[in-house]
């Protein structure tokens, strides 16, 4: 499904020249918002990714992370990656047209005809060790793709929406297609639950059915992707019988 080119009804924008990390100013904005807000910086000097590495942020790509503050427990705001991922797919397809060119890796990566295009970084704001505010942080390869040395050993190769499609826009362009998808997706993840958006993210899975390797920083298990379950964890099909992963990074 496109997503609609409208601003999606009470959701600020807040768009900055330089910021250290959009998902640091979300953390620094959070208690003075008053609804859900997308924060985009056209250069960061200070971007993460997963596990605190480094997130390469060339100029002209896009990174910007939507605060918000859902009164959920812990386990239910994690669903927002595959939310992020939908809606990513949504946007790349209206500005692309081509449905089969993107995949959605577990947990958090969107594929471009096999290669990295754009990630998600979740982040819960907590006090008193109650999460208070979540952070949906999202990094795309609009322009220029990180060089594949500055990747860790085994990750998927990196690559740019517009060396891959030809599909020239600046940050806040796709930002008014990435913020109404996520708003739909949002809106059916709160009205119906779950299942619709993990049906819809199975639907657009990367290697779905194949062998996999799901890698912890203790643990490695290889095995048949056979879905994710009712939480987002991914389900293998190993010689150890059916695991259910909550947290891994895979390797195909």
């Amino acid at each position: 499904m496109a997503a609609d080119s409208g601003w999606p009804t009470g959701v600020g924008r807040r768009i900055y020249d330089t910021l250290d990390s959009t998902n640091a100013e979300a953390a620094r904005l959070a208690p003075e918002l008053a609804g859900p807000t997308w924060i985009l910086a056209r250069e960061q000097t200070a971007a993460r990714g997963r596990r605190g590495r480094p997130w390469q942020n060339p100029a002209g790509n896009f990174a910007a992370t939507l605060v918000s503050r859902p009164d959920e427990p812990p386990e239910r705001l994690a669903l927002r990656s595959f939310v992020a991922a939908l809606a990513l797919r949504d946007a790349f397809v209206a500005v692309t047209g081509r449905p089969g060119s993107f995949a959605l890796k577990w947990p958090n990566d969107v594929l471009l005809n096999g290669g990295k295009v754009a990630g998600i970084l979740l982040e819960t704001l907590t006090g008193g060790g109650t999460p208070w505010a979540l952070a949906v942080g999202v990094g795309v390869n609009l322009r220029m793709a990180p060089d594949r040395a500055e990747v860790e050993p085994g990750a998927v190769a990196p690559v740019s929406l517009m060396s891959e499609t030809g599909a020239c826009l600046t940050p806040e362009e796709f930002l008014d297609q990435l913020a109404p998808a996520y708003a739909m997706w949002e809106s059916r993840l709160t009205t119906y639950g779950f299942a619709p958006v993990r049906e819809a993210w199975l639907q657009n899975a990367a290697r779905l059915g194949e062998t996999v390797t799901a890698r912890t920083g203790r643990d490695s298990w290889e095995g048949r992707f056979e879905t994710i379950d009712d939480s987002g964890a991914l389900i293998l099909v190993t010689a150890r019988g059916r695991q259910a992963i909550p947290a891994a990074e895979i390797h195909f």
